[in-house]
């Protein structure tokens, strides 16, 4: 397959996934129960975690090799910066964690549904400049197995915005009283990515030098999201094995997509 089409396929299915999923909101009578948002949540954590090493940090350390003994500092730097990146957008954007029922952001009068898109909306950033960067990356190499390298972190991603698109829409349609609108919530929540993804993308091809810091300024970002908000709102506590599990069999999929396509 021609590798501008591999390109668009990576870039639209992130979007196409969340639709996906928020359009189970018209199979599910009401939220997901407790145990399978556990396994879900688990999943997409543990689907990002691998993406992080797998797809991000290690191909950051490899472009890295002409540093030396301090090939590492690239991908420690700009693991920390991505890091900080969502600690600022928690500080700045208003919006509500579902899991935890806390709130973050500047003080504001938005509606509680409104919030809990912003909230799904913030994570969702880095999962799209994650796929911009490798496919930006796959450019500069110019080999179809860089291209198919990178569309396997974009089916990883898309794998685990399924659940995350009926994260937002099943709750929304409880507040809202409108399966249709919690539909468009939902959906709307995943349109920042394939927007992130081009950003990324361009950056990534424009700008080579910057390429292990920016591939580690997404799995840092991607990590703190993981710790921040999945694993909390999975509420692990409680169902410590299903989520364990969750996040090892979401790990291992992505470990498998990265290796098979890589």
């Amino acid at each position: 397959m021609n590798n501008v089409w591999l390109t668009v396929i990576g870039i639209s299915i992130i979007f196409v996934a969340t639709a996906l999923g928020a359009s189970l909101v018209y199979v599910f009578k009401k939220d997901l129960s407790k145990k399978l948002n556990t396994v879900l949540l688990g999943f997409a954590g543990g689907v990002m975690i691998a993406a992080s090493i797998w797809s991000l940090l290690l191909p950051s350390l490899e472009a890295s090799e002409s540093m030396g003994n301090f090939k590492f500092i690239p991908a420690l730097v700009g693991f920390l910066i991505g890091g900080g990146f969502m600690v600022l957008i928690d500080k700045l954007v208003p919006h509500f964690h579902k899991g935890t029922g806390e709130e973050e952001g500047v003080r504001n009068h938005l509606s509680k549904p409104t919030k809990m898109f912003l909230a799904m909306t913030i994570h969702n950033v880095p999962e799209g400049l994650a796929v911009g960067f490798a496919f930006g990356g796959a450019s500069l190499i110019g080999t179809q197995e860089a291209y198919l390298a990178a569309l396997g972190l974009a089916i990883g991603i898309a794998i685990q915005n399924l659940p995350e698109g009926a994260a937002v829409s099943l709750p929304m349609a409880a507040q809202l009283g409108s399966k249709h609108k919690a539909f468009l919530y939902g959906a709307f929540s995943g349109i920042v990515e394939p927007v992130a993804a081009l950003l990324g993308f361009f950056l990534a091809s424009m700008i080579s030098s910057a390429m292990p810091w920016l591939l580690s300024f997404a799995a840092g970002a991607m990590i703190f999201v993981v710790a921040e908000d999945l694993i909390p709102d999975a509420h692990l506590e409680e169902h410590p094995h299903l989520g364990t599990w969750g996040i090892m069999i979401g790990f291992a999929v992505m470990m498998v997509l990265d290796v098979a396509l890589g």
